[in-house]
């Protein structure tokens, strides 16, 4: 086994672990930052001409920005709910164009989008004692 095969079982093992014990709060943080991790990833990977693991890494980002989207309690959630629903069709869109494009405007756009609502969703992050 080389050093980056064993850096990356680390890496997913860390992973795991943190998603074992985290909050609903905190896997819902979770997912926004991984999925930004895979936007920046398809960017890189356009930049080098890798359009394979650019295909890969937008597919990965619309699981994530599916599982949201499905987490979402739209009886509970009102208006905000609502929008979030319309904000992540839009990325689905936006992020389909980015792919069948090899473009990475839309990419940037989405990242900034994940962005806000991250910063917005650790905002109202539940105090533990």
């Amino acid at each position: 086994m080389n050093a980056r095969s064993l850096a990356n079982q680390y890496k997913q093992t860390g992973a795991s672990s943190a998603t074992l014990d985290a909050s609903p709060h905190q896997l819902i943080a979770i997912m926004l930052s991984t999925a930004r991790e895979r936007i920046r990833l398809a960017v890189a990977s356009l930049e080098r001409g890798d359009v394979t693991r650019k295909a890969h890494a937008i597919t990965d980002t619309c699981a994530i920005i599916g599982g949201l989207n499905s987490s979402l309690n739209m009886e509970a959630g009102g208006e905000i709910a609502d929008g979030l629903a319309a904000l992540y069709d839009y990325c689905q869109r936006r992020l389909l164009a980015a792919n069948l494009n090899n473009d990475v405007a839309p990419l940037h756009e989405i990242d900034s989008i994940l962005g806000d609502i991250e910063s917005a969703w650790r905002q109202i992050a539940p105090q533990v004692p």
